[in-house]
């Protein structure tokens, strides 16, 4: 891992099988928070890397992030996450998570010798980062980042279901982060607010510079205690499935050369094109700005 790159996934690769209401039959593909974050920001032009924990029988998922030009390092394990995603009403943000088997927490010997500018750690579990290995790479030579999905996620040991709770270290976690992720749930469940420009208020005085939170409608961002939206665009939900991965890392990678407002811009534009398709982004950047054109009129 000497080559230097721009930013950099970590986290486990999975397997996601979604049921929906319109299709009670499960639809089994390959998935995860680094997928869909790694997908989405190599479209930017931008050097992208991803350190995923998986079986190497499975290996063949990663194939599309290396054909899309995403160097892939898999620290091998013995079973491959595997995520059971079902939503039993038509609402996208009430929905039942079962990680039927997971790839283990992460070490910093898996991360040994990386270069970035920025690492992302995109878990989509409490099963792959623990405080210490939060706080052992906030003093690498990059910014940090996070999703609270990695930890208010926690998977019942008998059931193997996952059940959302507060985290009594988030303040810890948070504190050495420059980013930090969290969904319209996560958020009140974190900050015990409704009013989501008040939730992102508390979680920045916890230490974090630049804090996004998403709902059905958009995302909201607190910079440096300023509160900016942006509405999503999408024509259906059929994509739901990454919203939130997506919509950070195609913030992260725009954010490396551009201001807040204009990275969340982007972001929101980028993840109504992927709602409208399951599976990871798949568009360009040509895609991009002709729906932030579309939608607000400027590129």
């Amino acid at each position: 891992m000497m080559k230097k790159y721009d930013l950099t996934f970590v986290g486990h690769m999975c397997y996601d099988e979604i049921t929906t209401p319109d299709r009670p039959q499960p639809v089994v593909a390959p998935g995860s928070a680094v997928l869909c974050g790694a997908m989405a920001a190599v479209r930017t032009g931008k050097k992208i890397a991803a350190v995923v924990r998986m079986a190497k029988a499975d290996e063949a998922i990663v194939q599309p992030m290396r054909d899309a030009g995403i160097d892939v390092f898999v620290v091998p394990t013995a079973e491959t996450t595997y995520s059971r995603v079902i939503h039993e009403t038509h609402d996208v943000d009430n929905r039942r998570l079962i990680l039927s088997r997971d790839a283990g927490l992460f070490t910093m010997a898996d991360v040994a010798g990386l270069q970035s500018r920025h690492v992302h750690l995109a878990g989509i579990s409490d099963h792959e980062f623990s405080v210490d290995f939060v706080q052992q790479m906030a003093k690498g030579d990059w910014t940090l980042s996070t999703d609270m999905q990695s930890f208010v996620r926690q998977v019942n040991p008998r059931t193997r279901e996952i059940a959302f709770g507060d985290v009594a270290a988030k303040r810890e976690i948070c504190r050495p982060l420059s980013k930090l992720k969290l969904d319209i749930v996560e958020a009140r469940l974190v900050t015990g607010l409704d009013d989501l420009a008040a939730a992102a208020t508390e979680v920045s005085s916890w230490g974090v510079e630049e804090v996004l939170i998403t709902e059905a409608k958009g995302v909201l961002a607190n910079i440096g205690g300023k509160t900016i939206y942006e509405p999503f665009s999408n024509k259906s939900v059929i994509g739901r499935t990454g919203r939130g991965d997506t919509t950070f890392a195609a913030y992260l990678s725009w954010r490396l050369d551009h201001t807040a407002e204009e990275a969340l811009k982007f972001a929101a534009a980028l993840v109504s094109i992927k709602m409208e398709t399951p599976g990871p982004f798949m568009g360009s950047l040509d895609d991009v700005f002709r729906r932030i054109k579309e939608t607000t009129g400027s590129r």
